[in-house]
């Protein structure tokens, strides 16, 4: 999930109720794609390059971590659920829904699938006004010239009138804007970072991750763990204090959310587990000496999931020094979580069982999570 771009897309219908066919559309892209950051005016146009009914037209955009490959074949998908087949049109017709990828950020694409930008984006007034309308400051990929002034230059003379029609956002019902600060906590391998990264594109908030690949005693703590598990519980509390201080020192300063893949209680509870009863103890009295300067979250996420899955999560991402986490070290994980949440009643923490959803790849099951925040 390491592709996160924004997508500008443009959709038309001239067969039917065309507002109907394009909001249906909107409703299916976000309840498998992604939400639905802006949506345009509806503009009317004239069929170009057949004869035809007018066009009903709209320019929208998404975030995702999919590649474009992949996003197209779910537009595609959405089309034939409509009632469009691609495959079966040998020439310009009409159609009752058309959905086309127009800019991807910075991506250039030129395959025999698919081409990004679209190669007549720039040539079509009913796809740049409406897509200068919601973002008035984009830059083509290629010329590197503003779609603005490209737009201004044209000598585009199709007819196009803004109509007095308006889509709904299916996003606008969803919303996490009452918490400012938001936590995903679990065991290993329950699935805090892509859920983390997801909800994070969905309502384009700040996104912080835990910085555990850069800590030099993690790999070695799995290999021998009484040796280095107070020096890697320190190096632990010391980075997420460091992260947590820095990308949380301006929240109250700023409107935009935040949601992180892990709480800094985190460091507390594992350290029970790894170290000694003294080592614990220096640490527990170090652990809140910081504790008291930190921002807390005012929501923190936990992701019940079962051992076997936690077992092929772990295997899945494939880290070597994982591969000796045990079952019991894992329930071990578990029970300490259980425990120290039944000890702080002050913390406000939502309990999601996770064990029989997939949210990364069946969005209809990240939106239940969403949807049991709200």
């Amino acid at each position: 999930m390491d592709f996160h771009k924004k997508y500008h897309i443009s959709i038309g219908s001239n067969i039917g109720d065309r507002l109907k066919n394009i909001q249906s559309s909107i409703d299916l892209i976000h309840s498998r794609i992604n939400s639905i950051l802006s949506i345009s005016s509806v503009y009317e146009t004239v069929s170009v390059g057949f004869k035809g009914e007018d066009f009903f037209n709209v320019c929208a955009s998404f975030n995702s971590y999919n590649t474009p490959h992949k996003i197209m074949n779910e537009l595609l998908e959405i089309e034939k659920l409509l009632g469009r087949d691609r495959g079966k049109e040998k020439k310009y017709i009409s159609r009752i829904i058309d959905i086309d990828i127009l800019l991807v950020e910075e991506v250039v694409i030129n395959s025999e699938q698919l081409t990004i930008p679209h190669i007549e984006m720039c040539k079509r007034r009913f796809v740049l006004e409406p897509l200068l309308e919601i973002e008035p400051n984009l830059i083509h990929p290629i010329s590197k010239v503003s779609l603005r002034e490209i737009y201004s230059s044209s000598k585009l003379n199709q007819k196009i009138q803004k109509k007095d029609l308006s889509l709904k956002n299916p996003s606008h019902y969803l919303s996490i804007s009452k918490y400012n600060y938001i936590a995903i906590e679990g065991n290993i391998g329950s699935g805090k970072t892509s859920l983390s990264k997801l909800i994070s594109s969905d309502f384009n908030t700040k996104l912080m991750l835990e910085r555990f690949i850069d800590n030099p005693f993690l790999a070695k703590f799995y290999e021998k763990p009484k040796d280095y598990a107070f020096k890697l519980e320190m190096s632990f509390l010391a980075d997420r204090y460091q992260q947590t201080s820095e990308d949380l020192s301006q929240l109250n300063f700023f409107s935009q959310n935040i949601i992180s893949d892990y709480d800094i209680h985190k460091s507390l509870i594992f350290s029970k587990i790894n170290l000694n009863s003294d080592e614990y103890n220096l640490y527990r009295k170090l652990f809140y000496s910081l504790y008291k300067s930190i921002v807390k979250p005012d929501l923190i996420i936990f992701l019940n999931q079962t051992i076997e899955n936690l077992k092929i999560n772990i295997q899945k991402r494939g880290r070597d020094y994982e591969s000796t986490i045990s079952e019991d070290y894992l329930r071990k994980i578990n029970q300490s979580y259980s425990e120290f949440f039944k000890s702080r009643p002050d913390l406000n923490v939502k309990f999601v069982d996770v064990s029989e959803m997939d949210f990364v790849m069946n969005r209809l099951d990240y939106l239940s999570i969403i949807n049991g925040i709200n």
